[in-house]
């Protein structure tokens, strides 16, 4: 299957390749925001992201595990990246959309795609032993594995089945072979390359 990577995956990716960053063991959170300009400090306090003098400073809650830290820097990441001012002069409804919208980016980001296609995570039959993998590999909770896994398996058969969609219709419209055009659909098709022609050396005229 050729899995197309969607926008936001390709985003990832892309920013992951310009970090120098193409494997699971080559992901290093201060690596990271040293290269994007972020500072990041530590404090008793829920994780959140303030902004000064077009610097970001980035506080991650000391009382969580690495792993929840790294999930929390990602979730940030995602409100720098995608998100600009202050959240709490927005309205409820838009400010839950941008927590969803970081929500987002943060599994795709802490887990990227274009890394988990490298293995074959879909063909585990046990979803456990996938989760724990996923939790291993790129350092998150084994709920954050889960959820991540679960999102992947489901973008894997809407792949499949788009796939296999395009498949049947081909099967129903085959293209034909221009050989195999009648008589009369060749003579058409001739004036009307003329025609293209003309207006060709008509244009460059």
């Amino acid at each position: 299957m050729n899995y197309q990577l969607t926008q936001l995956e390709g985003n990832i990716k892309n920013l992951y390749i310009n970090l120098g960053i193409e494997l699971p063991y080559e992901i290093d959170i201060y690596h990271i925001a040293n290269e994007l300009d972020i500072w990041i400090y530590f404090h008793p306090y829920e994780s959140e992201i303030f902004k000064r003098n077009g610097l970001y400073s980035m506080f991650l809650d000391e009382r969580l595990s690495t792993q929840e830290q790294w999930q929390d820097f990602g979730h940030e990441l995602g409100h720098i990246i995608r998100h600009i001012g202050n959240q709490h002069k927005l309205a409820l409804p838009f400010r839950s959309l941008q927590e969803n919208q970081a929500n987002n980016f943060m599994y795709h980001f802490c887990v990227p795609t274009f890394m988990l296609l490298n293995y074959e995570i879909n063909n585990f039959i046990n979803i456990n032993d996938g989760i724990k993998f996923i939790s291993k590999t790129f350092h998150v909770t084994e709920e954050f594995a889960q959820k991540r896994l679960i999102q992947f398996k489901n973008q894997i058969y809407q792949a499949k089945s788009d796939e296999e969609h395009r498949r049947y219709m081909e099967s129903l419209y085959p293209k034909i072979n221009p050989e195999n055009y009648s008589d009369e659909t060749k003579s058409l098709l001739n004036k009307l390359y003329i025609q293209l022609d003309k207006k060709k050396d008509g244009a460059a005229k």
